[in-house]
């Protein structure tokens, strides 16, 4: 199973991972750390406290959900992050979903692992999602989104990532998927121009 490939990577070959710290949840009251979803138990694994940061030690695709304890949009993100996770992690199986827990980014964090992930990831915003593809040693192709997702934003985030790394892959331009509130002020400004048109010609008529 790749998830207990992927711990094991991370926490060297000769640790019991029965013994590793698990939560139903990561919450602000979590230790911090690097956090491994297992989709056979549905439980968060705390794989990494001290040391370098967070990288990938196999090929797959990484989500990756950067938070802090002191953020209150963290709070509110939450329900929506671990409620899709658990739905959608025994499908997803060559998705590797990761939470990366500090008090408030590199700066107060008791976790020299995490708090090195907010700098070699460059996060500067809570929450962030962050999706990367890693493949032969290497990450091959990158996304980042700040701010709160809804379901539906992160279904078309993580459940489309595939797609994007393959048209990356051929050579083909790649489009992000909009926030919601994108798509709205794009549909309120083609509105306006709609209305400012017409009122243009009727004022020529």
């Amino acid at each position: 199973m790749g998830d207990e490939l992927l711990i094991k990577a991370l926490v060297g070959g000769g640790v019991d991972l029965s013994s590793l710290s698990r939560f139903k949840v990561v919450s602000s009251e979590s230790p911090h750390g690097v956090y491994v979803y297992d989709r056979v138990r549905g439980e968060w694994i705390l794989t990494l406290i001290s040391g370098n940061a967070f990288k990938p030690p196999i090929d797959g695709y990484y989500i990756i959900y950067f938070d802090n304890s002191k953020c209150s949009a963290c709070r509110a993100y939450d329900g929506t992050w671990f409620k899709y996770v658990e739905e959608v992690a025994k499908r997803l199986t060559n998705h590797y979903f990761i939470v990366i827990l500090c008090e408030w980014f590199s700066r107060k964090c008791n976790s020299e692992a995490a708090s090195n992930s907010f700098k070699e990831y460059d996060i500067h915003a809570s929450p962030t999602t962050y999706l990367l593809y890693f493949r032969d040693g290497k990450v091959v192709y990158r996304e980042k989104y700040e701010g709160r997702l809804n379901s539906n934003e992160l279904i078309k985030i993580v459940e489309e990532f595939s797609l994007r790394v393959e048209k990356f892959l051929r050579g083909e331009k790649v489009e992000l998927p909009k926030k919601e509130e994108e798509v709205d002020i794009t549909e309120v400004i083609k509105k306006l121009i709609e209305i400012i048109s017409e009122a243009s010609k009727s004022r020529r008529s």
